[in-house]
């Protein structure tokens, strides 16, 4: 069930930002009053198709793409049995340079815009919930990778690359995490200590995607509780307060998940302090080492809330944070800190993003981030992708020579080489990763 909860979350987010990024493309086509032959959302072969007017709108039986055919314009489609005629007035070809620069990044334009107007609805509805660094009073938690670098559980981090500390996420940002030669200020026990952040930091993360690399140390209490579960049977309730574990004491819920992996499969006593008074009742856990719980933290978190007119801009930065996250992303795979194998995901390691379950503001707020991706890694300037016309173009605005149509042709050729070895090489990695973690 869940690997079909993450196939439709998939599908729905490329769907809808595949869509957009094509509409783009076709409406500001139209505009220039450029003939629009194709809009299809997925590849063929052919599920339903319409025709309105010039342009046949289809949806394609393979749910990975899109694309849009305008007339003269050589594309993916590498369709040129007219470009040895004299282009017709509607053809791509005939406009203004400017013109068709503005259509190739038509798309480029309308996910930077969805991104922008996601992540400003999240923020105006939602807000942001926070961790002040100074409320963590119990210190971090960390996994094996971050203890080989000298962290402790129980540490308290006050400065990254010597800027202070002031919200817990600081932390994790990505600009402390893919910056160089990069370092926390601890405080032990009342004592200043630096610690080194490597600099394939993200490199060794990605291999180890199932633990928080750095989290607060959280007193907990019961939440949310799965129907049918052992906690559930075990008779739990909204509000209870795990103490004991049979008679291993448990303070944050990470000293929960600990004992209870320990103890996957068996019988269990719970010690339990429910509206003051103790409380015993007997569970079993289940093999994945849960009993089927979401817990509360006991820490005081804070949420700042956004006017519609501040949610804007906001919005705006969260979106290009990650484009900015994604630039750093690629300069440490170029200076070879990070392998490519373990930064680059396809379809399965997207899916994997979403998760198992549906929650309405993390599909939008991961569909958001999909949107910006698919807005930079569309504008690399690669023949194939929107960026390499958007290359060519600029070439021909600035030179005042168009590129001969055989040249477009043979590049767009070599750019469909690199985009499909790409793909492959993404989703070859996509398996190994499962199959091999």
């Amino acid at each position: 069930m869940e690997a079909l909860v993450m196939a439709g979350q998939l599908i729905l987010g490329l769907t809808i930002l595949v869509g957009i990024h094509e509409l783009g493309h076709m409406l500001t086509a139209k505009w220039f009053g450029m003939r629009v032959e194709k809009y299809a959302i997925g590849f063929p072969p052919k599920l339903v198709s319409k025709q309105v007017g010039e342009t046949e709108y289809m949806i394609g039986m393979i749910p990975l793409g899109g694309f849009v055919k305008i007339s003269g314009m050589i594309d993916e489609s590498l369709d040129t049995a007219t470009l040895n005629q004299e282009p017709e007035p509607w053809e791509f070809r005939a406009k203004p340079a400017w013109q068709r620069l503005i259509v190739m990044m038509g798309g480029i334009i309308f996910n930077v815009i969805t991104g922008i107007i996601i992540f400003a609805t999240l923020t105006y509805l939602y807000g942001e919930s926070y961790l002040l660094a100074k409320d963590a009073k119990y210190g971090i938690v960390t996994n094996e990778i971050g203890k080989q670098m000298g962290l402790r559980d129980g540490d308290k981090i006050v400065a990254a690359n010597g800027k202070p500390i002031v919200e817990f996420n600081d932390i994790v940002s990505p600009e402390v995490l893919l910056g160089k030669s990069g370092s926390y200020t601890v405080d032990r026990g009342g004592q200043l200590v630096q610690v080194a952040i490597p600099a394939n930091l993200i490199d060794k993360l990605s291999d180890d995607e199932k633990t928080v690399f750095i989290g607060p140390r959280e007193p907990f209490e019961v939440d949310e509780i799965v129907p049918d579960s052992p906690a559930a049977n075990a008779g739990l309730q909204k509000g209870d307060r795990i103490l004991k574990v049979d008679d291993q004491p448990v303070q944050f819920f990470h000293e929960l998940q600990q004992v209870l992996a320990a103890k996957k499969g068996k019988k269990v006593v719970l010690q339990v302090e429910r509206a003051g008074k103790p409380l015993a009742v007997n569970a079993t856990i289940q093999e994945d080492g849960t009993i089927g719980f979401r817990p509360a933290s006991l820490l005081p978190h804070v949420t700042r809330e956004y006017s519609l007119l501040a949610s804007i801009p906001k919005g705006a930065e969260k979106a290009f944070a990650v484009i900015t996250t994604n630039i750093k992303g690629f300069a440490k795979i170029f200076r070879r800190e990070v392998s490519a194998s373990k930064a680059l995901s396809g379809p399965i390691g997207i899916a994997r993003i979403f998760g198992g379950t549906f929650t309405w503001i993390k599909f939008w707020a991961i569909t958001a981030m999909l949107s910006m991706v698919l807005a930079f890694m569309n504008f690399l300037p690669i023949p194939a992708l929107d960026g390499g016309h958007v290359m060519f173009l600029t070439y021909e605005i600035i030179s005042g020579r168009k590129p001969s149509d055989k040249f477009l042709e043979n590049a767009q050729k070599v750019g469909m080489v690199l985009l499909l070895g790409l793909m492959g090489f993404a989703i070859f990695n996509d398996f190994f990763k499962l199959l091999f973690k």
